[in-house]
């Protein structure tokens, strides 16, 4: 669709629709649920909003209000379930500083919960996944291996502790990461979630013309993950993800099976992935760490397009 003041659509695969409401204003629009990943209800609320939110925080946006959208098999959910869900999902708006102005549900065959989302921003200092540049460096904010995690979950072969731990990862916000790439120069940004991070990757340099170099062993990935990849434990996005990308990526011969496997495996409430300047990136870096976020790391740089979008050496 076209638009004078629709800044930002579907073409460039942008993780929100962006609308100009002045010269000086422009509203973000987002929506994201899904099914339950872990099986705390509370767990599920702050993990789900978490993930809504992040679409907003990719483009430099602020989140201003949220409504809850809600799938529930009404005979077989307690409804103290589902008031646990929305609880910890309202909780998750109230952290962002925005405001849950209402929602809607419906009845589905299993229980899906997540966010329809506004944001705003000046028009100027919006980060679109279409400005990688050439000589840019990627940084990535949170640690790989959701999918594996919640594959493991639902398999009962995973311990308590690793899941709590996962689970506190999901629920982080990327509030901390989208600020610090605003004041450190990004030129480009995406989150990470159900395409993985290769996926991402590809619609960051294919919607910027550039080809993008992973480093398999710089990216920070889950202490557990790669374990469960190499029994197995994958999501079913991580062979969808591969086929789909195809040739178009290429993986260095040196890069260990398992952890390729998280490169391409789903993610849900990952962090964003950055490009900008090196002098930028350790400052980024640097400026997360800390606030005491630990897994943020610089995995890859950004280069002149090929005949591939994404490399992994």
């Amino acid at each position: 669709m076209e638009h004078p003041d629709l800044i930002e659509g579907f073409e460039n695969f942008s993780d929100a629709g962006v609308f100009r409401l002045r010269d000086d204003l422009a509203i973000v629009n987002t929506v994201d649920f899904f099914p339950p990943i872990v099986d705390d209800p509370a767990d599920f609320g702050r993990i789900a909003a978490a993930n809504s939110l992040s679409d907003v925080y990719a483009m430099g946006a602020t989140p201003v209000t949220a409504l809850s959208i809600v799938g529930v098999p009404s005979r077989d959910v307690a409804i103290e379930v589902l008031g646990r869900n929305l609880a910890a999902g309202a909780e998750k708006v109230i952290e962002a500083g925005a405001v849950l102005v209402g929602g809607h549900s419906v009845v589905d065959r299993e229980i899906k919960f997540g966010l329809a989302l506004s944001g705003t921003v000046h028009p100027d200092r919006l980060i679109r996944n279409s400005g990688a540049q050439p000589g840019d460096v990627l940084v990535l904010t949170k640690p790989l291996g959701m999918g594996a995690v919640s594959t493991a979950i639902k398999a009962r072969r995973i311990g308590a502790d690793a899941v709590a731990r996962a689970s506190a990862v999901m629920a982080t916000l990327n509030r901390d990461a989208s600020r610090a790439m605003l004041e450190h120069g990004a030129h480009g940004a995406t989150d990470v979630t159900g395409f993985g991070l290769l996926g991402h990757a590809r619609e960051l340099a294919e919607a910027s013309s550039v080809t993008l170099r992973i480093h398999a062993l710089e990216v920070p990935i889950f202490p557990e993950a790669a374990d469960l990849a190499r029994r197995g434990l994958l999501s079913g996005g991580a062979s969808r993800n591969r086929a789909f990308l195809g040739e178009r990526v290429r993986i260095g011969s040196t890069v260990p099976g398992e952890v390729a496997s998280v490169l391409f495996d789903s993610e849900t409430s990952g962090g964003l992935l950055i490009s900008l300047p090196r002098d930028g990136a350790e400052r980024l870096v640097t400026a997360l760490e800390d606030l005491g976020h630990d897994s943020v790391r610089v995995i890859g740089e950004v280069m002149a397009p090929e005949s591939w979008w994404v490399e992994v050496v």
